[in-house]
């Protein structure tokens, strides 16, 4: 080869190989802003969340990073972490309902999804369930709507229940039920609400959509199919009140 055409033949590689290099480079992985209360409570529901992940081709360290921050329990933490999350530029943020309104002070440019939202549209986090807006969509659990399923099982229970709940059992041992598993394991009687893991397992989907180019505001914010009812048998007894079979047998779990 003449001389003239080694020169041609190295310029041209001179010249594509800064471009082949860059498309072989990982470079920054897209980013992942977990926020949750504490890692301890959350272990179950960032399980489900990263497992999802994977299962749509996100590995954490490999395809994706996650930048996981703890509030525990103190809510002032929001707008330190959010800030943070600004500085880091990460891609989307994951969190819950209640962070959200603060996060949206920060950016409204990075992508919100919130696995857990109480009344998004009551509250402001969204325009609407159908068309969202903005930098955020995410999952809401019709609190509104299982308040009063909440009360219908309850009454199965006991069915002369007429008066205010809480204070009722607190002054007379009466039974309660809550929004979610934990209560129930810490000595309620009851609880009936969506799984907080497959809220959050989920969410990984919206997630997905985020990363591969759709706009939150184009997500619809979704509503939970899976809920689970929990009873815990040992409150009963201590109670003295007996569980009727056929609620037993509706039961996802029961803790004896």
């Amino acid at each position: 080869m003449r001389r003239r055409d080694l020169i041609t033949l190295f310029g041209g590689v001179a010249a594509i190989w800064p471009l082949s290099a860059k498309a072989q480079q990982p470079g920054k992985l897209p980013t992942i802003g977990f926020l949750g209360a504490n890692a301890s409570g959350f272990a179950p529901w960032v399980s489900a969340f990263v497992a999802r992940m994977r299962e749509l081709g996100w590995i954490d360290g490999r395809t994706i990073a996650i930048e996981y921050r703890w509030s525990e329990g103190r809510p002032e933490r929001y707008a330190e972490i959010a800030a943070e999350f600004v500085r880091l530029n990460v891609d989307v943020i994951v969190t819950v309902g209640s962070a959200v309104p603060i996060l949206k002070q920060a950016t409204s440019v990075i992508p919100i999804v919130f696995a857990v939202g109480i009344d998004p549209v009551g509250s402001g986090l969204v325009a609407s369930l159908a068309k969202p807006g903005g930098n955020v969509t995410g999952l809401s659990i019709q609190a509104n709507e299982l308040a009063g399923k909440r009360l219908e099982l309850l009454r199965e229970v006991m069915p002369q229940l007429r008066r205010p709940i809480l204070r009722s059992a607190l002054g007379e041992r009466m039974p309660t039920i809550f929004s979610t598993s934990d209560f129930v394991r810490n000595g309620a009687l009851m609880s009936y609400g969506p799984s907080y893991s497959d809220l959050f397992r989920h969410s990984a989907d919206l997630v997905d959509k985020i990363l591969r180019g759709t706009k939150p505001a184009d997500i619809p914010v979704e509503q939970p199919t899976k809920f689970e009812l929990v009873i815990n048998l040992t409150t009963a007894n201590a109670l003295d009140l007996k569980i009727p079979p056929s609620l037993l047998a509706r039961a996802d779990e029961v803790i004896e």
